[in-house]
């Protein structure tokens, strides 16, 4: 296993001239020995880019990547001693499941007794004991997507093991079990896990940390409970959570925070920051906007346009002004029916002020590095 550092940009044009012209933008990043990390955005954010770079697949337009220290950039996956298991399953179909195992191990030369004993541990933290005899050929797709995932961790002596969304051909409940086998090895083996995927259940079931990408940009990185509680960018806020984040556009005005023409009071510590931004975007999670008496102060009043019963909760939908508010509320809440005034609480201790998509600071402190560590 090795750590990793980043301090790179990639470009697939010959000259690139803007930030629309990059894969992935200027960014410094360190990935700690053993950990386990989700790249997490959706569908060209640019993170199978920033894996294939690690891999060494793909070099960067300008930069360098370190494993302990040593620059490895002109190195090739192989030099790197890098795993990598793909979207979709690389099996060797002549093969049995054992000898699909034992393919890596057996190319570095390893004594037959340590193979087998390598092969028969991975094969049973992944369920795969029972088939260590039978042909690939004649497996399901998911069951040889198990032997991708079991080659990528067989060997001891990786720097990291890479996976590229490697979840997508197994079916959702195979997926659950898997997702909890790779938590499993992981605190088993030790080993360093970079995950790709645009599912954030995937990313925040699996990972310690986890990076945020949008448009080339990793935006974020910390825990689940970190990106769900205070997103550093609104972009965050929006891709993380089910639905996402409620965003409304605020201002200041004579001492307080006005949204939909009504005036919240806020706490005191808060004042510098957002009477100095002026306008800003206030944000706050479902499951933190609760119901109050449209009369009380600081209730934001809106019109229930929208009642869902999802069955654990209810989920309503508001409108205040131009904006649509979302709350989670519980079953045994009084639900209000569509067409009725309600008073919605949306300052608290959880709510988020943004200005041009980054979450404000306030004077004196400093925002979070974008740097993983463990």
């Amino acid at each position: 296993m090795a750590r990793i550092d980043l301090d790179l940009a990639h470009s697939y044009l010959p000259d690139p001239q803007q930030d629309s012209d990059y894969a992935l933008l200027p960014l410094q990043m360190s990935f700690a020995d053993g950990g386990a990390y989700a790249l997490l955005g959706p569908s060209g954010c640019g993170k199978t880019t920033l894996l294939n770079l690690i891999s060494g697949l793909v070099r960067p337009s300008r930069g360098a990547v370190r494993f302990d220290g040593a620059d490895v950039t002109a190195r090739s996956p192989q030099q790197r001693n890098i795993a990598q298991v793909f979207q979709f399953p690389v099996v060797y179909d002549t093969m049995t499941v054992a000898d699909n195992l034992a393919f890596p191990l057996r190319n570095r030369g390893l004594p037959p007794e340590r193979i087998k004993a390598r092969v028969g541990r991975i094969a049973e933290m992944l369920e795969l004991s029972g088939q260590l005899h039978q042909r690939a050929a004649n497996l399901a797709a998911d069951a040889k997507q198990k032997i991708s995932l079991g080659r990528g961790l067989v060997r001891e002596d990786v720097s990291a093991v890479l996976f590229d969304e490697p979840l997508t051909v197994i079916d959702p409940h195979l997926k659950w079990q898997l997702r909890r086998k790779l938590k499993q090895i992981h605190h088993e083996l030790k080993l360093t896990l970079i995950y790709v995927t645009h599912d954030q259940v995937e990313a925040l079931t699996f990972a310690d940390q986890v990076v945020v990408m949008t448009r080339g940009r990793a935006v974020q990185i910390g825990t689940a409970a970190e990106l769900f509680e205070r997103p550093q960018h609104m972009f965050v806020g929006h891709f993380i959570g089910s639905p996402g984040m409620n965003f409304l556009p605020a201002r200041w005005r004579e001492g307080a925070v006005e949204v939909a023409g009504r005036r919240l009071p806020v706490a005191p510590a808060l004042v510098g920051t957002l009477s100095a931004a002026g306008e800003f975007t206030l944000g706050v999670r479902p499951e933190h906007v609760t119901l109050a008496d449209a009369s009380a102060e600081g209730a934001l009043v809106a019109e229930v346009t929208q009642v869902l019963d999802i069955g654990t909760y209810w989920l309503l939908t508001a409108r205040a002004g131009e904006a649509l508010v979302r709350a989670r509320l519980s079953p045994a809440s009084a639900i209000p029916q569509v067409g009725e005034q309600v008073g919605l609480e949306v300052l608290g201790p959880h709510t988020c002020f943004y200005g041009r998509d980054q979450q404000l600071i306030a004077a004196g402190s400093e925002p979070q590095a974008l740097r993983a560590s463990a």
